[in-house]
């Protein structure tokens, strides 16, 4: 049903992926489904911030995901599925969801946290990511 589901985590937050990475390895390994983990590093947003940084920070902090990525994806997944880790850069939910096109992927598994007040008024990324997404959205409760 599913040839390739992209699952986003926030590498510093095991809340990102603690019940949803369960479901989405059964739903590849119930498919034969490839997997792709998908990591972003936001943006400063406004190039005054990004001015406050050092020159290569951005570069650094790129490479320093990629490799907790590496690690993540060797603590997390068994021999038996097809892995791939990718580092996204810029706002959450549209890198979630240009990842999930440009791989081609026909679902995206991701957690949600129960809707606080603010995120009412300002919208959280799993709630953009569905409401923009091409594919399939498993939204897993946290």
């Amino acid at each position: 049903m599913y040839k390739s589901i992209l699952v986003p985590v926030d590498l510093a937050e095991a809340s990102s992926w603690r019940k949803s990475l369960p479901v989405a390895k059964a739903m590849a390994k119930t498919f034969g489904s490839d997997v792709h983990v998908v990591a972003v590093v936001p943006d400063f947003g406004k190039s005054i911030v990004g001015s406050y940084f050092p020159k290569d920070y951005e570069g650094d902090a790129l490479k320093a995901a990629g490799e907790m990525l590496k690690q993540f994806i060797n603590d997390h997944f068994e021999g038996d599925l097809k892995v791939k880790g990718h580092i996204a850069h810029g706002t959450i939910y549209e890198e979630i969801n240009r990842a999930a096109d440009k791989l081609n992927c026909d679902l995206i598994v991701l957690a949600s946290h129960r809707p606080e007040l603010k995120d009412y008024l300002l919208g959280p990324n799993a709630a953009r990511v569905v409401r923009h997404a091409n594919q399939s959205v498993l939204v897993v409760r946290e």
